[in-house]
Order: C-alpha cells, then sequence, then structure tokens
C-alpha cells in the first residue's frame, strides 16, 4: 500500500537545518506532499531557492533565517512561527553538525557547538512545540534525525562529542515520549538514526568512495514519510537505516 500523509495537508511542519541535504529534502518531500513547510536555518537563503523551485507544488516552503544555538533566538522563532502560521502540527529536528578533532587535547568551544546546534537546540525545540502542540489540541509529531552513533561510538577518529550528542538525542527523545505519556498526550515522538548519507558533512569528513553504497536524503525524507502515515494507533519508536554495505 502506498504511504499517505493526506491527514498533513495544509498542516503547519517546521523543519530545523533545511538549507541542504536531509532537511532540504525533508522540507521539500513535505511541500510537494501538501503541507506548509517553515524551514529554519542560518543559510535562509537556500531555503528560498529551494521555495522557488517548489512554486508549483501542493505545499508551500518559508524560509526563517534562525540560529539554533541562541536559545532566544531559537525560542522567539517558534513563537513567530505561531503567530504568523497557526499551530505547528509537525516538527523535524535536523539540525546537526560533526566537527573533526579529538578530545585529547580538545576543542572546549568545539565541543559546547557541537552540544549546542545537535542535542540542547533539539530539546529546546521539542518543547516549544509540544507546547504550541498541547496549547492548541494538536496530536502532532515530533521526529529526531538522529544518527547510528546515537546508539553506538562508530570506529572513526575525530568524532569527539559527536557520538556522545547523539546519545543524547536518542535518550531525550525516549523522554520526551515518556513524559507525553505520562501527560496524557497522543502527540508522537520518534528518532531516525540514518548511517552513512551523501552530504555535505559526509563528504567533507568521511572518504565516501571508501563506503560501497551510500543512502540518499531522499531516503531519509521518505522514512519521515512513513512515519507520518501511521495510524493514530502507532508510535514509531526509533527507525535505524543503514546503506547496503555498511558494515558499523
Amino acid at each position: 500500500m502506498a504511504q499517505s500523509i493526506e491527514k498533513w495537508i495544509g498542516k503547519v511542519a517546521v523543519v530545523t537545518g533545511a538549507s541542504s541535504g536531509i532537511g532540504a529534502k525533508i522540507a521539500e518531500i513535505l511541500v510537494k506532499n501538501g503541507m506548509l513547510v517553515v524551514g529554519i536555518a542560518r543559510r535562509d537563503e537556500l531555503i528560498e531557492n529551494l521555495s522557488k523551485q517548489l512554486n508549483n507544488e501542493a505545499g508551500k516552503l518559508f524560509a526563517m533565517k534562525v540560529d539554533v544555538t541562541i536559545d532566544e533566538e531559537l525560542i522567539g522563532a517558534f513563537h513567530g512561527i505561531e503567530e504568523k502560521y497557526g499551530a505547528i502540527h509537525v516538527l523535524v529536528n535536523n539540525s546537526g553538525i560533526f566537527p573533526q578533532g579529538p578530545l585529547l587535547g580538545g576543542d572546549i568551544a568545539l565541543w559546547r557547538k557541537v552540544m549546542d546546534t545537535n542535542l540542547l537546540a533539539c530539546c529546546i525545540s521539542t518543547r516549544e512545540a509540544i507546547r504550541i502542540m498541547t496549547e492548541n489540541e494538536v496530536n502532532g509529531q515530533i521526529i529526531n534525525i538522529n544518527s547510528v552513533a546515537g546508539h553506538y561510538v562508530p570506529d572513526f577518529p575525530n568524532l569527539n562529542l559527536y557520538p556522545a550528542s547523539k546519545h543524547g538525542v536518542t535518550t531525550i527523545t525516549e523522554t520526551f515520549r515518556r513524559e507525553l505519556i505520562d501527560a496524557g498526550s497522543k502527540i508522537k515522538v520518534t528518532s531516525i538514526s540514518p548511517g552513512f548519507v551523501l552530504t555535505e558533512g559526509v563528504k567533507h569528513t568521511f572518504n565516501v568512495l571508501e563506503i560501497e553504497s551510500i543512502l540518499q536524503p531522499e531516503d531519509i525524507a521518505q522514512a519521515v514519510i512513513y512515519v507520518l502515515s501511521t495510524p493514530e494507533r502507532v508510535n514509531v519508536n526509533e527507525i535505524i537505516i543503514k546503506p547496503v554495505g555498511q558494515r558499523i
């Protein structure tokens, strides 16, 4: 049976880190399925360019320039989205970085940036989206774009706090899910953990030619569509996606 997200047509989705790679592809597929998507990123001009390319699609893409590591800016963005576009129904936390560097003799400022971008921004965005959903009686969906590094430490050098940050995403996803159950909420929370995906960051960090096959951003976007297509009774807790040939 073909996946369908008809129930989300005309509803508002927020995608962080939407300027390129996985985030851009998720924003694109949601627009093509009729959603009103607010793309958050520092490089908002790239989202504006994508919006023009999607001008004739069923939905609409709006760009918002936000640095997710600045708490006040990120929180203000959610208030602004609610005021301008209405209640948020879907949040996709995709913002993430993995700059290279060791822990031994490592750069504290770099560590802080990794944790602020990958973990704390995810937590803040989720809190704000759930607040808006709850106040507007929306049974929405939170999707965190995690990583296989959120489940074990990959055998690659110089990932510093990246695995720690993604393990944090795994735990806050489950913690939010349990707190929502305790609150009697039907808001769903899901973690999607990709292996190697052909994005700008992976190209700069790894030799992708050494990988027998590699995922494309649209593979992760299709997983988002699957999550959104599930019936009300289903909460997909975790999806791990690896390309054929990835050993770790």
